[in-house]
């Protein structure tokens, strides 16, 4: 929104930012770059207030959220800036293998808590957000519509996280048996896997990390075809 004439939303977002790194901060001492996820579990339990600050951010946000529709959405600006361009065919999408919600709103179903559930996704009810339209304001309304779903899921989770030790014991150097290997999630911005062959020595014969981002921007060429230099801004 900043980039494109709507400066007003983006400083809400930093407001509502702030409560969230806020709670990062209480429980894993960074606000950002954060290194809280380890072999095992978690590098710190979560603090005594973790659940009561998370829903007291859950209640805020949904009271704000529709602010962001107002200022945002709404805006003849905005709108005129991302409707009809960077349009990205579903055919291109999956081409390019472009995941997140840069392909759902191309309407590729590829949400990867889905389609290959890890963690407690296959606990959860919520809704994989598809959208037809292929352009830089479907992209963003896809993003829109899951922040209400991601709110859902913290709804869903917030009281039933279990008791037990937060971090279990891991060997000092982790060696795998011979194989081959790929795991994968969903994050903000797409599928991220990981590959690893293994040879059963010390380090592994090969890893290969696969980020969204790369994907999802080698699709710019064709997104960018007929539309101006000011364009690739909002693409």
């Amino acid at each position: 929104g900043m980039d494109l004439g709507a400066i007003t939303s983006f400083l809400y977002g930093f407001r509502d930012r702030e409560m969230i790194t806020d709670i990062f901060e209480e429980t894993c001492g960074a606000r950002l770059t954060m290194n809280y996820n380890v072999p095992g579990g978690l590098m710190f339990d979560i603090p005594k207030n973790f659940q009561k600050r998370v829903k007291e951010f859950v209640a805020h946000f949904k009271t704000k959220l529709p602010e962001y529709d107002t200022l945002l959405t709404n805006n003849v600006i905005f709108r005129q800036r991302t409707e009809g361009v960077g349009h990205l065919s579903k055919e291109d999408a999956i081409s390019y293998g472009v995941t997140g919600p840069t392909a759902r709103a191309s309407g590729f179903s590829c949400d990867v808590r889905k389609y290959a559930p890890y963690s407690a996704y296959d606990k959860v009810e919520f809704k994989e957000i598809l959208d037809e339209g292929g352009d830089c304001f479907a992209r963003y309304k896809v993003r829109i519509a899951e922040m209400w779903e991601s709110l859902s899921i913290i709804e869903q989770l917030i009281d039933n996280i279990p008791e037990g030790d937060f971090q279990a014991k891991t060997r000092a150097v982790i060696k795998m048996p011979v194989g081959e290997y790929y795991q994968r999630v969903e994050t903000a911005r797409g599928e991220f896997g990981t590959y690893i062959i293994s040879q059963n020595k010390l380090s592994a014969y090969r890893v290969k990390f696969r980020s969204p981002g790369f994907s999802n921007l080698s699709a710019i060429n064709e997104m960018a075809k007929g539309c101006k230099i000011a364009d690739l801004i909002a693409i």
